[in-house]
């Protein structure tokens, strides 16, 4: 596994998640809660729940979806940017990402002190999203065995972030993989607009057989 900054967030990510799996005050004190973020100003929750997880499962699924998409955007950046300011855009899209995405639940669970969020899912979903715009005809595999072009996937992820996010039937935070794509979509299209006319040309140029 090359030593990217990539895999250095996820290293940081996994150290912090299995920290506060041992340590429940920290995961209290880190997990995503409107209700004390708007009443204790403890803004500092919308980054710090991005970087703990429910459990190794939730862990592992945001970490290797990251790893592979975070790779390209990260090489994106480091051609736009070079090597070293790269580094910086990569991490401040990242953090942003997850903020951003957490954005409309805190405004509709702020005043529920019950409510609770954690894990890395908007900033991923960014990342995934992110590399969409710029491969959009590459393959993304579910479970290594259901493939299809990033740009299909991507369209009935977003309908179904939509559709699950209405419903609301699950303890999965779907907006913030909603609001976590389109930061992504909205970063690339303003870093480069090119990248959008070369997605406009992909698909309409798209034969699936």
């Amino acid at each position: 596994m090359e030593l990217s900054l990539t895999v250095i967030l996820i290293a940081v990510t996994c150290l912090s998640s299995y920290y506060a799996w041992k340590n429940p005050e920290f995961m209290e004190k880190s997990m995503f809660t409107p209700y004390r973020v708007k009443h204790r100003n403890e803004y500092l929750r919308f980054i710090l729940s991005g970087f703990i997880h429910k459990d190794g499962t939730h862990l592992l699924f945001n970490m290797f979806t990251f790893y592979f998409f975070g790779q390209v955007v990260e090489q994106f950046l480091g051609y736009m940017f070079g090597p070293t300011f790269g580094v910086v855009v990569f991490i401040a899209f990242y953090i942003v990402a997850i903020v951003i995405s957490d954005i409309p639940t805190y405004l509709k669970e702020q005043d529920n002190p019950h409510y609770h969020a954690l894990g890395a899912s908007g900033g991923t979903a960014a990342m995934v999203f992110a590399s969409i715009i710029l491969m959009p005809l590459a393959d993304i595999c579910i479970f290594g065995i259901f493939c299809l072009p990033g740009f299909i996937l991507g369209i009935l992820f977003l309908i179904y972030a939509v559709y699950k996010g209405r419903l609301a039937d699950d303890h999965i935070n779907h907006d913030a993989h909603l609001y976590g794509a389109l930061t992504g979509i909205l970063f690339v299209l303003i870093l480069s607009p090119a990248s959008g006319i070369y997605f406009l040309e992909e698909i309409r140029g798209y034969m699936p057989f």
